[in-house]
């Protein structure tokens, strides 16, 4: 049995909840189909998942990482999958010969290590003549700056201006995309529409996509009496994106809002469980106290019933003359 890598937030792991799953799954099914039948690198693979499935398209694909642990789980994880390899390695300093690949894959890579330009250039010697590497980092603008959010784990994230000189110092040619896990409208046609696609995954089995989209929330309909027409009309996907992502902000607050509750709920908790304990310690002390008063007023009780007893026997009524005679002799006041 394999256990699963602990998720640190140092490096996606399957099973992490989250908008974090999305953003990593999909771009592995969205380069997939672009290293089909190609040999590939896929540089800071972590626990494998990914190069295990663009393993599925790819000739061979080849997951390497700087963390012995990482690449030991992987190995064993997916080690059904005959072109699939896992090695150890350092990306500034990469243990395979010039021109190796026609593709390298590098996902969140650049932003976590320093040595970001050793590291490409390491990159551009294993690409064979006529490959391409697919990059991602996050955009600084909008990860860090406008959220106000640091990430531990990064050591340099990088501004538009500055990827593009990194990479076209080293390849003068690129084709940009963008990516941003949000809430979208999403109107697509049944047919799979040219240059577009849609799937759908879920997170306990992400690497499992079936295409298209199977729960329209609503239909849109084109119909006509001429073939002609309908034919005339190109299936596309069209994508509405809420500029100021008011569902996602109305998330956040609620979500915010639960998890205070939550908090508060325990907080809560927390106080009434030392209450019911100081109110058990309290009942207890009286208790105690109850036991005690009980116990000398049992005790006088029986003192008295002795008492009693001995002043009732027949030789204590014939000695009482003599005794209360001996007291007043000695000018003790009567007693028994």
């Amino acid at each position: 049995m394999n256990d699963p890598l602990p998720f640190t937030g140092e490096r996606f792991v399957p099973g992490a909840p989250g908008e974090i799953w999305y953003e990593h799954w999909h771009r592995y099914h969205f380069i997939a189909p672009m290293v089909a039948g190609r040999v590939v690198l896929d540089i800071a693979c972590g626990e494998g998942y990914g190069s295990a499935l663009i393993a599925r398209h790819a000739a061979h694909v080849t997951g390497a990482d700087i963390a012995p642990a990482a690449i030991s789980h992987a190995r064993a994880r997916y080690a059904r999958c005959a072109n699939l390899e896992f090695r150890e390695a350092d990306c500034a300093a990469l243990p395979f010969a010039d021109a190796s690949f026609d593709v390298v894959v590098s996902f969140e890579t650049l932003e976590h290590i320093r040595a970001q330009e050793t590291f490409l250039d390491e990159v551009r010697r294993v690409l064979r003549p006529g490959g391409f590497v697919a990059i991602s980092c996050p955009n600084k603008a909008e990860y860090s700056d406008k959220r106000d959010h640091v990430n531990e784990f990064h050591f340099r994230e990088l501004y538009r201006d500055e990827l593009a000189a990194l990479i076209g110092a080293r390849f003068p040619h690129a084709a940009w995309y963008g990516q941003r896990p949000g809430f979208f409208s999403v109107v697509w046609p049944e047919q799979s529409p040219a240059g577009a696609e849609i799937f759908e995954v879920s997170e306990s089995s992400a690497d499992a996509p079936s295409p298209g989209h199977a729960r329209p929330l609503y239909f849109i309909v084109t119909a006509s009496s001429s073939a002609e027409a309908i034919a005339g009309l190109k299936p596309r996907m069209s994508v509405l994106a809420d500029r100021d992502e008011w569902i996602y902000h109305d998330y956040e607050k609620v979500t915010r809002a639960y998890a205070a509750a939550q908090q508060g709920m325990s907080d809560r908790s927390a106080e009434t469980q030392l209450e019911a304990a100081a109110a058990r310690s309290r009942q207890d002390e009286a208790v105690r106290q109850r036991d005690a008063v009980i116990a000398e007023a049992r005790a006088e009780r029986d003192r008295l019933l002795e008492e009693n007893s001995r002043r009732a026997s027949f030789r204590w009524w014939l000695a009482l003359p003599f005794r209360r005679l001996l007291r007043a002799l000695q000018g003790l006041p009567p007693g028994g």
